[in-house]
């Protein structure tokens, strides 16, 4: 019963979505918004406990404004999934634009297989679709929703332009199996893990864990890894725009580290090099990142009490 309760939901949500003159749709987001706000005190505090352990400079009213932002973002976030549904290639590219793209296009060019590492932010979603319609085959790896129903939704929209959705339960094999056959493998690395599932690193200046599972593909495949986001951009007013900026990042080799580095002190500067990356990715739109996961939960869970 519950699947059939979110697939209703769904479909009312996109109809809305789908009519509402934008003025109107804004203004039922930011209420929305609003709400999560003041009712999910349980969200609210776990962001309010990350934004203050990464800037310890703000001061309280600047961190709930930023909370605020952020749940408006991830409004905006739902809305335009909805909207991005049954898209064509052309029109997911032309609300994109792509910065340092000539560090994406000299990976491409040595012919080797590339992991794009990027996290929960911004438009993820929107994300692996314009990454597939500019540059091609993209196999992503991710879990699949608990609501079945949903979960079909979701990987309708996630496969179109050839995208290969692979489950992180059994990821090894198919992501390698992609990389050795060109594809793009696209994975989220900013969520906390077990200490036996990833390496500790830092992030703004704490502890964290890092899953390295980026790293140790590189390793068995020879790719490159290469971290990049996709941000909003910025209307003249300062309002949000319905267009976005992929950012790429600084190559990461494996190989490279390799050759002057232990094995295991390379994956660990690998992975680090990919948490530093979505650090300097975060600092610029704090307010874009999905704070609401206990980022730093493996050696300071107190904190979120």
């Amino acid at each position: 019963m519950l699947d059939y309760f979110y697939l209703g939901l769904y479909y009312a949500l996109r109809f809305l979505v789908k009519i509402a003159p934008k003025c109107v749709l804004k203004g039922f987001l930011k209420s929305l918004a609003s709400a999560f706000y003041h009712l999910d005190k349980k969200h609210t505090n776990i962001m309010r406990v990350n934004l203050k352990m990464c800037f310890a400079t703000l001061k309280d009213d600047e961190i709930e404004r930023l909370i605020k932002k952020n749940y408006y973002n991830f409004a905006l976030f739902g809305a335009e999934f909805l909207l991005n549904q049954n898209t064509t290639k052309e029109q997911i590219l032309s609300k994109i634009s792509f910065e340092n793209e000539e560090l994406f296009n000299s990976v491409l060019s040595q012919n080797r297989p590339i992991i794009v590492q990027t996290a929960h932010y911004g438009n993820w979603e929107l994300f692996s679709l314009a990454m597939a319609a500019r540059y091609g085959a993209v196999s992503i790896i991710g879990r699949a929703l608990d609501s079945a129903k949903m979960n079909e939704i979701l990987s309708a929209n996630r496969t179109r332009f050839d995208i290969e959705l692979i489950d992180k339960k059994s990821a090894v094999k198919q992501a390698l199996k992609a990389l050795n056959s060109r594809r793009l493998l696209g994975i989220l690395v900013d969520q906390n893990t077990a200490k036996n599932e990833g390496l500790e690193c830092e992030f703004f200046s704490y502890k964290i864990m890092h899953t390295h599972a980026a790293s140790v593909f590189a390793s068995k495949s020879g790719a490159i890894i290469i971290p990049a986001f996709i941000e909003r951009n910025e209307s003249k007013n300062n309002s949000k725009d319905d267009s976005f900026k992929i950012v790429f990042y600084e190559p990461i080799d494996m190989q490279v580290l390799s050759q002057n580095h232990s094995k295991e002190e390379a994956l660990r500067l690998a992975t680090q090099a990919q948490s530093d990356a979505t650090a300097a990715q975060i600092s610029k739109k704090p307010d874009e990142y999905f704070w609401m996961h206990k980022k730093f939960k493996c050696f300071y869970e107190n904190s979120y009490a």
